[in-house]
């Protein structure tokens, strides 16, 4: 029996880990979610695999002398405009892609044991505490390797980490694009087939309306310097395109990976709609 003057248990903060390979893959995608719990208290912690460096600098003319550190900055950067703590960087290295590919580094993410990056994880799991992973989709949104690392790290993470004192993380979420955002992309020279790396609207557990955010995604997408240039994709969209791509922003979606939690209902209002004291974050 508990003393009548003992305080009353504190009450776990709801706590959301977001997982990503590269500075920049926060904002297209999940900028917007991330913003909108932050400004409901939620602990929005989020880890970033590498440091960007081997990116494409897409500045005509621009010179960078570390750009792993120069990437670093932009992501913390970035954090601020999206109005959550600065990133957590698991130390990897970027693979690269193309030309930039880096096939002898041992730590590039192509080369690592996706069980050590669990293992890295499963750490920061039980560190933080997190009811809700977030990570990419199983086609790593493009196809990048890096990507499709941490989606199956992080995958992995979610289902070895329900014996943890706490209970584990009670859903894991994937990024999710639909078929008009996929199409929307291969029309921009993205090689990829629209009907394999979107899904279907009734893959969609959790359809955000983050418009209310737009500028915090607009600044943090600026954020990244040296990523958004006259070279990159964004750089050379037609303004139709851009338009298009502005109104696809208004919205982040996503599928449902794993839940140790009931789903009484479905689509879901929100990522925490349905987990035992946080329900009301999604009212």
């Amino acid at each position: 029996m508990n003393h009548p003057d003992a305080p009353a248990p504190t009450a776990p903060r709801p706590t959301l880990l977001a997982v990503f390979a590269h500075p920049d893959d926060e904002a297209f995608s999940v900028g917007g979610t991330l913003t909108h719990y932050a400004r409901l208290g939620v602990n929005v912690v989020l880890a970033c695999a590498t440091r960007g460096e081997a990116g494409k600098i897409t500045v005509p003319g621009m010179t960078v002398d570390d750009l792993g550190a120069q990437r670093e900055q932009e992501l913390r950067e970035a954090c601020r405009a999206l109005e959550i703590p600065d990133p957590v960087f698991l130390n990897y290295h970027d693979s690269g892609r193309y030309e930039r590919t880096r096939h002898d580094d041992p730590k590039a993410m192509m080369n690592v044991n996706p069980l050590d990056v669990e293992v890295r994880l499963r750490d920061l799991i039980a560190r933080v505490q997190p009811q809700v992973l977030l990570t990419f989709d199983p086609h790593g949104g493009y196809g990048h390797v890096d990507h499709l690392q941490i989606h199956r790290a992080t995958s992995a993470a979610f289902f070895s980490t329900g014996h943890l004192p706490y209970g584990g993380p009670q859903r894991l979420f994937f990024t999710a694009m639909s078929v008009e955002s996929a199409a929307g992309f291969a029309r921009m020279g993205q090689d990829l087939d629209p009907l394999v790396y979107s899904v279907s609207e009734s893959t969609f557990a959790v359809s955000m309306d983050v418009s209310a955010y737009a500028q915090n995604k607009r600044a943090a997408l600026a954020a990244h310097g040296t990523q958004m240039g006259a070279e990159s994709l964004l750089g050379r969209m037609t303004p139709e395109e851009r338009q298009a791509m502005e109104d696809r922003l208004n919205h982040e979606h996503f599928s449902l990976g794993g839940t140790r939690a009931p789903v009484r209902s479905y689509p879901l209002r929100g990522l925490f709609d349905g987990l035992e004291g946080f329900s009301a974050l999604d009212a």
